[in-house]
């Protein structure tokens, strides 16, 4: 459990009722991402309240009645997906700036510079985000926030998502030590073994990993990976 002196408000009201639970704010931003927690481990008792500041309980009946149930667990866990969290200020800007890298190092990883073809370095990324003035909310998800963000920064630097496909060409011995990267950086779309033993595979990755593509392929191999972008033409 969390200590009181880094625990939170987080309010859920409805039909004239409040409820009330003391959580550490690095919850909201977990659950609300989709991630699974244990979430004892981020109350500070497993209570919900009517006034949280006060110590006054929330009745049962109540609790039934707008939850349907009185598992605090099971109460808390709506309070924190649909109710409101009271940050202070240094919490919400500790917030906002950690979700402010996930959409840079997100941006980065799937748009591409439509002029060049290549990836846009994360600091122009975060550059243009600054120069835009976008607003980023700490507790909704990075996906959910990209699509206006990349509305914003149209006007400023050519950017897309767009996806790429790498032809890789390597040894047998290699392949073994490149594998998971295969999994991990896209999707294996076409493969086929050589009768001199090397793999030849198609990947399809999102344009701006094609860079920490190369990169990791030249480390994995010391240089020996033949590696090409194909063409729409393929």
């Amino acid at each position: 459990m969390v200590d009181l002196d880094e625990a939170i408000v987080a309010r859920y009201e409805s039909h004239g009722e409040s409820f009330e639970i003391l959580i550490d704010p690095k919850v909201v931003q977990k659950m609300r991402d989709g991630k699974e927690v244990d979430l004892i481990e981020y109350m500070v008792i497993d209570t919900v309240f009517k006034n949280a500041k006060k110590g006054t309980r929330a009745a049962e009946g109540k609790m039934k009645e707008m939850f349907g149930t009185t598992d605090p667990l099971e109460v808390a866990k709506t309070i924190i997906l649909k109710g409101e969290v009271q940050l202070t200020t240094e919490q919400r800007r500790l917030m906002q700036e950690n979700k402010r890298k996930r959409i840079v190092e997100y941006i980065a990883q799937h748009a591409m510079n439509p002029q060049t073809g290549g990836p846009h370095p994360p600091t122009r990324i975060e550059t243009a985000m600054e120069e835009t003035r976008v607003k980023i909310d700490p507790f909704k998800t990075v996906e959910a926030q990209v699509p206006a963000i990349m509305d914003a920064l149209r006007p400023l630097i050519p950017i897309r998502f767009d996806k790429v496909r790498m032809a890789v060409r390597v040894s047998g011995e290699n392949y073994g030590r490149c594998y998971d990267d295969f999994k991990s950086f896209g999707r294996v779309v076409r493969e086929e073994w050589q009768n001199d033993g090397s793999w030849i595979g198609v990947i399809e990755m999102p344009a701006g990993m094609q860079t920490d593509f190369l990169e990791r392929m030249n480390s994995r191999t010391q240089g020996e990976a033949d590696t090409r972008i194909l063409k729409d033409d393929k």
